[in-house]
């Protein structure tokens, strides 16, 4: 009996240590993330670099300024070739003023161009279950629908749920 509470202890012993394990890999390797950012964040402005807001720049790209989170890390944008990369501190998800809900992993990918947001990476929506986003779009600056697009469907929403960033909700997992 005593040998079958020890193993059985040890087990779930194991089983806790490894989670934490997990865990504490997860947070480094976050942590890791937002450093090297930061870094490059401040080697760009040592070299006089300065990068506009997030919304801004999805503004001056007819891209609703609040489709991504308040609390993103940071940016890259390449100009000459279009490609978007935002970093999140986790995984997170924001419940916006139509009720929809995206989910964003640690790094979003897009190739961003007028009117448009494509080759999406690391962003989800839900339509009953939870579907990865293809692309983002906006069909002229007068429209007031923006159309996220997902594996095979095309779904219209009002722009103006999308105007102001909000805050995210920490996930577990994206």
């Amino acid at each position: 009996m005593d040998k079958a509470l020890t193993k059985l202890g040890s087990t779930w012993i194991s089983k806790k240590a490894k989670a934490e394990i997990s865990h504490i890999t997860d947070d480094l390797s976050s942590l890791s993330n937002t450093v090297e950012e930061k870094a490059k964040l401040f080697i760009n402005k040592l070299k006089g670099k300065t990068q506009k807001a997030l919304p801004d720049l999805l503004r001056e790209y007819n891209i609703p300024p609040g489709l991504f989170p308040r609390n993103i890390t940071c940016y890259e944008f390449d100009a000459s070739k279009g490609k978007l990369i935002v970093y999140l501190s986790s995984p997170c998800e924001v419940c916006f003023k139509d009720s929809s809900i995206v989910r964003y992993a640690n790094r979003v990918k897009g190739t961003l161009s007028k009117g448009k947001l494509s080759v999406t990476d690391g962003m989800k929506t839900k339509v009953l279950v939870w579907v990865k986003v293809t692309s983002v779009a906006v069909e002229s600056y007068k429209s007031d629908k923006v159309w996220f697009t997902t594996t095979g469907v095309k779904k219209s929403r009002p722009k103006d749920a999308y105007e102001m960033p909000r805050d995210a909700i920490k996930v577990e997992e994206f």
